[in-house]
């Protein structure tokens, strides 16, 4: 019985047919279909505002000019009903062929999916609803190919994801929350431009890759005949910077690793990178802590926001721990008095994944991977790692197994990472030559040696703390958004099968 009372689909080809048809006949009239330009007065938020004290089939003297996409068309004879969506929001458009004439006739060609602009005097219906008494009105794109689903929104994350112009057009949620990561990388910079940072652009095309343990892309040029990566971070350019003699920098920038894809990952990622002369990461942890306060307050009201059904609160200060503490505290064993050999026995009963060199720092790093990096929900600090973890930090100056790193951690999201940084010239080489000795046994997401960096580093490079910040998950966490493609407008998919290529 169900079946029976669905109503057949129209095959799509018919459906573009149709259009096509429509299309021609637009163009017999003698209309332009794809006219050049439309003046608009006002947005449809800012009438609906602006009228919204008039009374029940009370009409305004002002006369407004809208355009916008038509997502709800009905028709019952000389009278047509038109909701049409622009970059504010719905509204209600009326039109009655008694008062425009044969015109009327023109919306036969018309169709949901159309862009159409119109010019009229603005009323209250019935129902309450503001809407435009047409006097005037002309198609501006005619679409033939119908859009999905009757404007209902699309739920098929692929189709989300691959086709966003459709995503945008048919869910008002998503647009929303993309204008919103727009704002929110604006109140970042003012953030920073008023603590007095200065924002700077570094190189994409990189001859050298390093700044973090990632593995490259690789591309290559043609007339210098030489290798480039694109790059993986901004750090040794940035504090080249600082070596020259700026005390204040940052670069919001898109970085890109060739690694897996999921809810948090994307290869081409954004990230804010600054460094500070005359600072340790005591003065950035308390940096990163206010950036995402006042980021949040500025797009939500408040410090809150909800993420996986949990309430996360940005207000400062955040807890802070030590990796060491942690691994007390979520594995329930001090692996600060440990011997290397007690960590491995620990990694092999605990079947705790482990493919980097055997060593103290090392075995503590993957331990607290596995066993607590998911236990942070609120915002928290992590600090004072393992030397290992990277050849660019200073050594913790009350224990030399360790630097001075943090990472804050929220719902089991690694949000940053920072340090103060290392300017000892002799030890950064020597750490470099290591990371060289690595890549060469085979590590991919060790670093080649930049002798260019490291003569800056040679020429002297002040006190500094430095932090990178990966702004595609703070969007995720504040505004609430549980996979990282629902803050990227184009988040890197695999390109669709043809149909002849599924067939092969």
């Amino acid at each position: 019985m169900t079946e029976q009372s669905e109503k057949p689909k129209i095959p799509m080809n018919k459906l573009i047919e149709d259009r096509l048809k429509k299309l021609e006949d637009i163009r017999t009239k003698g209309i332009n279909p794809y006219p050049y330009k439309f003046k608009y007065t006002k947005k449809s938020k800012q009438i609906k505002e602006e009228n919204s004290n008039l009374k029940e089939e009370e009409q305004s003297n002002n006369i407004e000019s809208i355009a916008g996409r038509i997502i709800l068309f009905r028709r019952m004879g000389k009278v047509a009903f038109l909701t049409i969506r622009d970059d504010d929001g719905d509204i209600q458009i009326y039109l009655r062929k008694d008062d425009i004439g044969e015109t009327y006739d023109n919306i036969k060609d018309f169709d949901m999916g159309d862009w159409i602009g119109a010019t009229g005097k603005v009323f209250k219906t019935k129902t309450g609803e503001v809407t435009i008494y047409v006097s005037e009105f002309t198609m501006l794109c005619k679409a033939t190919k119908p859009l999905p689903d009757k404007f209902h929104g699309i739920h098929d994350t692929e189709i989300k994801y691959r086709k966003r112009y459709l995503d945008l057009t048919t869910n008002p949620e998503s647009k929303e929350i993309l204008k919103k990561r727009a704002l929110l990388m604006k109140h970042v910079r003012d953030f920073l431009n008023e603590e007095g940072f200065l924002e700077v652009e570094t190189p994409i095309l990189h001859p050298i890759y390093g700044g973090a343990a990632a593995k490259p892309f690789k591309t290559y040029h043609n007339e210098l005949k030489m290798n480039l990566f694109l790059r993986i971070s901004p750090e040794l350019y940035l504090k080249k910077l600082i070596v020259g003699g700026f005390e204040k920098v940052y670069d919001i920038n898109k970085n890109f690793r060739n690694e897996g894809i999921d809810t948090t990952h994307n290869p081409e990622f954004t990230m804010l990178e600054l460094y500070q002369a005359y600072v340790d990461y005591n003065d950035i942890m308390n940096l990163t802590e206010r950036i995402y306060e006042n980021v949040a307050i500025k797009l939500n009201g408040t410090t809150k926001s909800t993420f996986k059904g949990n309430e996360i609160d940005f207000k400062v200060p955040w807890a802070r721990i030590t990796m060491l503490e942690a691994i007390q505290e979520y594995a329930g064993i001090d692996a600060g008095i440990m011997s290397e050999e007690e960590l491995a026995n620990y990694i092999r009963e605990n079947k705790i994944p482990f493919d980097h060199e055997p060593s103290w720092g090392n075995y503590v790093i993957a331990i607290f991977e596995e066993k607590c990096e998911d236990k942070f929900i609120q915002p928290t600090f992590v600090i004072d790692h393992p030397e290992e973890s990277t050849p660019l930090c200073k050594r913790h100056r009350e224990d030399s197994r360790l630097i001075e790193r943090f990472e804050p951690f929220c719902c089991g999201m690694e949000l940053a990472n920072a340090y103060s940084e290392l300017n000892d010239p002799v030890h950064q080489r020597k750490l470099l030559e290591d990371q060289q000795r690595q890549l060469s046994d085979g590590n991919e997401e060790a670093n080649p040696i930049d002798e260019d960096f490291l003569e800056a580093i040679e020429t002297g490079m002040p006190p500094t703390g430095g932090l990178g910040i990966g702004l595609d998950r703070m969007a995720m966490l504040i505004l609430g958004q549980e996979s990282i493609r629902d803050v990227i407008l184009f988040p890197l998919m695999k390109p669709e099968e043809s149909e002849k290529e599924k067939g092969e």
